[in-house]
């Protein structure tokens, strides 16, 4: 079973988790057309369809069927992707990712973004929007994903750029490090409200207005 995060007016958001690595895998459903975004096929295709089954419910009185749209994979590192291919042959969804992870995802990568595109690329055909928010430093190309509802917290699912507590892994890499606490500074906590709920790539969720308070620790400990 999944994990019903939000029910919003537009939209439904589940999770599961997936993997001994507790990888995250989120379902963003219209209620409004029945067009749904995954993000991160992490694995386990038998309980990502179940998931899309679930999400397919919420949209039970779209003016369509309910059908996977895209799979938006936050970056490239292979515990993120292992179903990915799974889930596109089984679908037919479109992919995307960001542009500087493209060459490292298993599949053809159909939308490559950059920092600030916004899907789909016919906005509004889905019934909801997602901002592509780039994060280099945990790999050069991953991508944060933004969904913005009105009268409803803005979403941030993060994948390994941002966690409870720190920026996502650099390998003790300084220069890596001040470039992803730097785009996390900016990108995020400098655009966002502290009511913004991140919802990462592994283990439970947090929000802007917790970890703000914090950044001066991390930036001084390197990690």
């Amino acid at each position: 079973m999944s994990s019903l995060l939000h029910d919003l007016a537009k939209v439904t958001v589940r999770r599961i988790s997936v993997s001994s690595m507790d990888n995250n895998v989120y379902l963003i459903t219209s209620k409004e057309t029945g067009a749904q975004v995954l993000i991160d096929a992490a694995d386990d295709l038998p309980a990502i369809r179940s998931l899309l089954a679930e999400g397919g419910a919420d949209a039970a009185g779209a003016g369509r069927p309910p059908k996977l749209e895209l799979v938006a994979t936050t970056h490239q590192h292979w515990d993120h992707v292992r179903a990915l291919e799974g889930v596109v042959a089984a679908t037919g969804a479109r992919t995307a990712a960001g542009r500087q992870d493209a060459s490292g995802i298993p599949v053809p990568v159909d939308t490559v973004l950059d920092h600030g595109d916004v899907l789909p690329e016919a906005h509004g055909a889905w019934g909801f929007e997602l901002a592509a928010v780039h994060l280099r430093g945990h790999t050069p190309g991953s991508i944060a994903y933004v969904l913005t509802e009105q009268d409803a917290p803005v979403l941030i699912f993060s994948g390994d750029s941002l966690f409870p507590g720190g920026v996502g892994n650099t390998q003790d890499d300084a220069d890596r490090f001040a470039l992803l606490f730097a785009d996390v500074a900016d990108r995020l906590f400098g655009a966002y409200p502290d009511t913004a709920e991140v919802h990462p790539g592994h283990g439970k969720p947090t929000t802007l207005g917790a970890e703000r308070p914090h950044l001066p620790e991390w930036k001084q400990r390197g990690w």
